[in-house]
């Protein structure tokens, strides 16, 4: 109950904007005790938030706190189900394992798991993947698609055009996608995406997709062995990035895709997800399980499968690979 009023409380001061509300308006809005009201407002102090109240005007909130807490992502977050059931965590060994354990425990879907920091981050193929404390976005979503289970890698690409459609959005900055999962920015990564299921050998149970972000950590931040190949939207931008503001932008993308995407398929968002590709049309090295094949690539298939025309004309479906420019 607490954290319902607690939600609606942030619901109404995102949709007043920078007007005020009175605390018999806030009262009236969520239907409880102006009491009530008054004790949840200390506590979003407490959690670092500003608010400032002027007599017969009420409060209204003009600074957030840097820490990215569930209440300061809920404030301005327009999404009808994506990113509304948040778990939050100062730090953990991975925010993966947590929303593992909770989508068996029937979440709702669209939960996200944030962390501040990941003590045992990974990434595809279980590389290690670097989470400093207060710097970026280490996040998991759960997903219950109605999908066969060939279809789930598809989610990893819709994930991948969602995270650049709010980095556009947040930064004006223009990133590009490497097949499947990563995101770069001047040829350098500032996004991986890890998708992870938990099925039966015909039905999916739920889908849980993996976001590490690169935000605000300077070039000091990344140790010497990546500092070459990974970037932050900080270094490139020169500006310090709302974090929450890029997780509820995130989350407004991705709801509007998800929809689409199981209303008529990939289709649309293979169009999109090849509009932001870095590698069409260029020639690649794709290192499989198995072999190692360079071709030129075409596109991707109606599954989301990357095509390699080789040198010989012969086209291969590339299915799962590290890829190198």
């Amino acid at each position: 109950m607490q954290s319902e009023i607690r939600k609606e409380l942030l619901d109404a001061f995102t949709n007043a904007r920078e007007d005020f509300l009175s605390g018999q308006q806030l009262a009236e809005l969520i239907g409880c005790s102006r009491t009530a009201v008054w004790k949840h407002i200390e506590e979003l102090r407490k959690e670092g938030f500003e608010l400032e109240a002027v007599r017969k005007k009420g409060y209204r909130i003009i600074k957030t706190p840097e820490k990215i807490t569930a209440d300061e992502i809920r404030l301005g977050l327009t999404t009808e189900f994506i990113g509304r059931n948040i778990h939050y965590e100062e730090s953990v060994e991975s925010t993966q394992k947590i929303a593992h354990r909770l989508a068996a425990e029937d979440v709702p879907e669209g939960t996200i798991i944030i962390a501040e920091e990941q003590r045992s981050g990974k990434g595809r193929m279980n590389r290690k993947w670097h989470s400093p404390k207060y710097t970026g976005i280490w996040m998991s979503l759960i997903l219950r698609p109605n999908i066969p289970l060939t279809k789930a890698p598809q989610l990893t690409l819709l994930t991948a055009v969602a995270a650049v459609q709010a980095i556009e959005e947040m930064t004006g900055l223009n990133p590009e996608i490497k097949w499947p999962n990563d995101i770069l920015l001047n040829g350098k990564k500032i996004t991986g995406i890890l998708t992870e299921l938990q099925a039966e050998a015909d039905r999916i149970h739920s889908i849980i997709i993996g976001i590490g972000i690169n935000v605000n950590q300077k070039k000091e931040d990344f140790s010497e062995d990546i500092q070459e190949t990974a970037s932050s939207l900080f270094i490139e931008k020169e500006e310090v990035v709302s974090r929450a503001g890029l997780i509820r932008s995130f989350s407004k993308h991705f709801e509007k895709l998800y929809l689409l995407y199981l209303e008529q398929g990939f289709f649309p968002i293979k169009i999109l997800w090849e509009s932001y590709a870095i590698s069409i049309g260029k020639v690649l090295k794709a290192r499989t399980l198995t072999s190692t094949i360079v071709g030129r690539a075409l596109g991707i298939t109606d599954e989301g499968v990357l095509k390699l025309e080789d040198d010989t004309g012969v086209i291969h479906h590339i299915y799962s690979a590290d890829i190198e420019l």
